[in-house]
């Protein structure tokens, strides 16, 4: 037997088997590192087609819960958090948790904005919630009391949209210049008509009105109304809905800077400035909340 021969011949199966194996090893590696890219990209192409919004539960989760359907018809999943605070929507979306937040009006981002050094932006005015005046036992303007009391929500923009409508009614008078954009409070008040006028906190006006004495009247934001079980037909006088404060006062879909255009928020805002969801918000609330599209 040839040893010389045999070795050499064992060698270079070695060799062929280590070289076989190491182009097998690299075609694995080469696809596993495919399918890594390829599981990327599906998890990134995912990821851009779900909007991750945050809202308050009423109307604003409502309404979109309503939109989903379409959004998915589109291609898109809507992905709803809710809150139950006005600070934290803004600051996840500020913090890229959120795609887009819908909650507020224009003034209170603008505060907001201001105080926190932050530039979120109004996208589209989707709807607004009236504020109503409501009367214990009173079922008319006309039939309201000299000196009756008048609680008030306390906080800027709230008081302001208050005596706004005090002011539609005829029953106090403001300085003529007075306007939604610019801002009114008690101290402003011209001529109170003899009402004792109090402001309080917002979220505790319904409650108030609800313990108050026959007679006394409260101006209550839309979404505290409806969460307190009141209806706005039952109010005594209604915000004007082509008047400044309807407008000025609209619920927004907010974005970051620079995604106003996005494709995700044209369609966002394509689901929900329909007239489907028009009729949703009409037969749900009542006119306790209007579309203002």
């Amino acid at each position: 037997m040839n040893i010389k021969r045999i070795i050499t011949s064992a060698a270079a199966l070695a060799v062929s088997a280590f070289v076989f194996a190491g182009c097998g090893s690299a075609d694995s590696s080469s696809k596993a590192t495919e399918n890594v890219k390829n599981t990327d990209s599906t998890a990134a192409v995912s990821a851009d087609k779900t909007i991750v919004v945050g809202a308050t539960s009423t109307p604003h989760g409502e309404v979109l819960e309503h939109v989903k359907d379409a959004l998915k018809a589109k291609g898109y999943t809507l992905e709803i958090k809710i809150y139950d605070d006005y600070v934290l929507p803004n600051k996840a979306l500020s913090d890229k948790e959120l795609d887009a937040n819908y909650f507020q009006h224009t003034p209170y981002l603008n505060s907001y904005n201001s105080e926190n050094g932050t530039d979120i932006q109004s996208a589209a005015e989707i709807h607004y919630e009236p504020f109503g005046l409501y009367g214990n036992g009173v079922t008319s303007v006309k039939d309201i009391k000299p000196g009756a009391s008048i609680v008030i929500p306390a906080d800027d923009s709230n008081e302001t949209r208050a005596l706004l409508l005090l002011r539609q009614e005829g029953l106090i008078k403001l300085p003529e210049d007075a306007s939604a954009s610019k801002g009114v409070t008690t101290l402003d008040i011209v001529d109170d008509g003899g009402y004792k006028i109090t402001t309080v906190q917002a979220d505790t006006v319904a409650a108030q009105f609800k313990n108050s004495d026959t007679g006394s009247l409260a101006v209550i934001n839309g979404n505290y109304a409806l969460a307190s079980g009141l209806k706005i037909k039952d109010a005594i006088a209604v915000e004007d809905a082509s008047g400044d404060a309807a407008h000025t006062y609209a619920n927004i879909i907010a974005v970051r800077k620079g995604d106003e255009n996005s494709e995700k928020t044209k369609a966002l805002i394509e689901a929900l400035k329909t007239d489907d969801v028009k009729k949703f918000i009409e037969e749900k609330y009542n006119g306790a909340v209007v579309a203002i599209f």
